[in-house]
């Protein structure tokens, strides 16, 4: 099934401004974990608010689970089944203690105390915060921080979690944390995941990546078929995984090193193996 559907989608911020996105199609399917890469100003944000409805298209249509988002009525539904995640967890923060956070967005909905409860243990659980239940917001590493972010959003029980560069102000421990937690959303409660990401080994984990550049959408493939694509990587000006360079940086230099092996786990395996060999 269709979680997410645009057609022909354009954008553009006033009335004189440059077009930010132009006449983009493209649809996830549920269940999906897709990856939005592309240089500063490409559209990546617009596109992610674009979905949840924060932004409306000025020509063409957004669908969520064929909720067109350009009608009001749709909103309210739109919102509740795409819980958007922004780079800064301050600016969502909205109680001091962590379970008053994460109990925001239920109550906000009209659910039951009971129910709230219960939607609080299972965002908790999965973020792994539960040991933050009672601390203070204020008080928690930006890693720590941002996974009580997305336990407020869970708590919402959506069925698409759109991340916004939500990993660009943590050190490589709080990216980990975060990352691990996506994963496990998208393997173990079969979320839509769309994460927008200047990390390109944050991409590789992904089923699809789908390349901005300029407003458009330049290329869409697994990870191994848009890094292996040099001309396509140079014009959205994105680099190589870390990962990758280092593989391809072991070949030149006689290694037998396999291709396609992109993430940090699986180059760490190949030289292992390696070096048993030796």
């Amino acid at each position: 099934m269709k979680a997410i559907e645009f057609k022909n989608v354009s954008f553009k911020y006033g009335n004189n401004g440059n077009d930010v996105l132009k006449n983009v199609s493209f649809s996830i399917e549920e269940g999906e974990y897709i990856a939005v890469l592309g240089h500063n100003g490409s559209g990546k944000s617009t596109l992610a608010r674009l979905i949840n409805g924060l932004l409306l298209p000025k020509s063409g249509d957004v669908e969520v689970y064929f909720l067109n988002t350009k009608e009001s009525k749709n909103l309210f539904e739109i919102r509740k089944l795409s819980g958007l995640i922004f780079q800064n967890p301050d600016n969502q923060a909205v109680a001091s203690i962590v379970e008053d956070d994460v109990a925001f967005g239920p109550e906000n909905i009209g659910i039951k105390r009971e129910e709230i409860g219960k939607r609080i243990d299972f965002a908790l659980k999965t973020t792994g915060t539960e040991e933050f239940r009672y601390r203070a917001v204020s008080k928690l590493s930006g890693g720590q921080k941002q996974r009580v972010a997305i336990a407020g959003v869970l708590a919402i029980m959506p069925k698409i979690l759109i991340l916004d560069e939500s990993t660009a102000m943590l050190d490589p421990r709080g990216r980990k944390e975060v990352n691990d937690v996506i994963k496990k959303l998208n393997q173990e409660e079969k979320m839509t995941v769309i994460t927008i990401t200047h990390y390109m080994d944050e991409a590789v984990n992904a089923d699809r990546i789908i390349v901005l550049s300029d407003g458009e959408i330049i290329k869409t493939g697994t990870p191994q078929e848009i890094f292996a694509d040099l001309g396509t990587l140079n014009r959205a000006k994105l680099d190589l995984p870390r990962s990758r360079y280092i593989a391809n940086e072991l070949k030149k230099r006689g290694l037998p090193i396999k291709d396609g092996i992109l993430t940090r786990e699986e180059l760490a395996e190949e030289l292992c193996a390696l070096f048993a060999r030796i």
